[in-house]
């Protein structure tokens, strides 16, 4: 089939799409190449795009990204120093459109019915699908960007948190039981939001103080709900009891410290805090993964260093063959991502050639990725 442009309302599962879409901060949303199916449609037609072009090839007239752009920019020279210096980054997640369909369904129907009699199978058929992403390709890693399980934000929020804090379980050495007892407690860990009021929950501005006192419930309410249900384990109940609690004591509900903190609660505060930072919220924008990694390393009195050095170890905000822009002007390929350095991995100049090892040249201390 020829290259042609088709309305969003024609589109149809099977097509394949001859441009990247990307959105206004010129992230790929929708790769070059992809098959459509009906999931990737109806996140189109949310995004208001009239129609794209498919076909069979990728031409030269298809709209290029601006990643593809600088790419086409770069020399024999250089594409060679890129190709020896390049390391792949661990294994991440990788969920598909089919399974990331299921999982929206599924949480969906956990928050709205969390009396239903369905609610632990779904909550494990949820969980084991998240367990068989991990496992498919031996997952060490995360790159938040690519998860999205759905629109609203407490459905995502919760399969962001479960998945993170399964990467940051699987890497701290948890057992395959203990990975998957953790994917359960951040799928929940919201759950007492289910008994909050509408109007607090979906309030457009900051919440008053005694609003705020409401909020602060949802852990408890969450509990009682698990509780209730006399079908989970403690561990997981706790965590989800615990979720707000810090280090340092100033958290809620019960203000208590790090010593009588569960070490999953641990590992779900990070992803939890983490995730909130990244995520657009009725009342306030979303922080760039650059600043919420800064401000989650400077959380060190509210936050188990330990399960934050696990998380920014995978953690990946600037996956191996991205295109990212230095504060020098220049354009650069991430060739390689250095541990425990997410906001500096090593890069090559597009233009110039020049390699900066941003994590530990001396002479590359003063720059950022902007």
């Amino acid at each position: 089939m020829a290259r042609q442009f088709v309305r969003i309302n024609k589109l149809e599962e099977g097509m394949r799409i001859d441009q990247a879409v990307v959105d206004r901060l010129d992230r790929v949303l929708v790769h070059r190449g992809s098959i459509l199916d009906a999931f990737v449609i109806e996140k189109l037609e949310k995004l208001g795009i009239p129609g794209i072009y498919i076909g069979d090839g990728l031409d030269d007239y298809v709209k290029k990204s601006p990643q593809e752009e600088i790419e086409a920019k770069i020399t024999p020279v250089v594409k060679n120093k890129i190709a020896k210096m390049r390391e792949d980054d661990p294994a991440k997640v990788q969920i598909t459109e089919t399974v990331r369909r299921r999982i929206s369904n599924g949480i969906q129907h956990l928050y709205n019915n969390s009396s239903s009699e369905t609610f632990t199978k779904t909550t494990n058929s949820i969980t084991n699908d998240l367990m068989e992403a991990l496992d498919q390709n031996d997952a060490l890693a995360v790159d938040i960007s690519q998860l999205r399980a759905s629109d609203e934000y407490t459905f995502r929020h919760s399969v962001d948190v479960a998945t993170i804090a399964m990467v940051i379980g699987k890497n701290m050495g948890l057992s395959h039981a203990e990975v998957h007892d953790i994917g359960i407690a951040g799928l929940l860990h919201d759950m007492g939001k289910s008994k909050v009021p509408q109007e607090i929950l979906n309030k457009p501005a900051k919440l008053t103080e005694e609003e705020f006192e409401v909020m602060k419930q949802h852990p408890v309410l969450g509990y009682r709900i698990l509780q209730e249900k006399n079908e989970f384990k403690d561990i997981i109940s706790v965590a989800v009891l615990q979720h707000h609690e810090k280090m340092n004591g100033s958290g809620y509900p019960m203000g208590v410290n790090r010593e009588k903190i569960s070490p999953f609660a641990k590992i779900l505060s990070v992803a939890d805090v983490y995730d909130a930072l990244v995520t657009n919220r009725p009342y306030k924008k979303s922080y760039s993964q650059r600043t919420a990694v800064d401000i989650l390393m400077s959380m060190t009195e509210e936050l188990d260093i330990t399960v934050m050095q696990k998380f920014l170890q995978c953690v990946i905000l600037y996956p191996v063959d991205t295109i990212i822009r230095l504060s020098n002007g220049e354009y650069a390929k991430v060739v390689k991502n250095n541990e425990n350095s997410a906001l500096r991995p090593t890069v090559v100049g597009v233009e110039t050639g020049n390699v900066y090892d941003l994590a530990n040249d001396v002479n590359c201390t003063n720059l950022v990725i902007e």
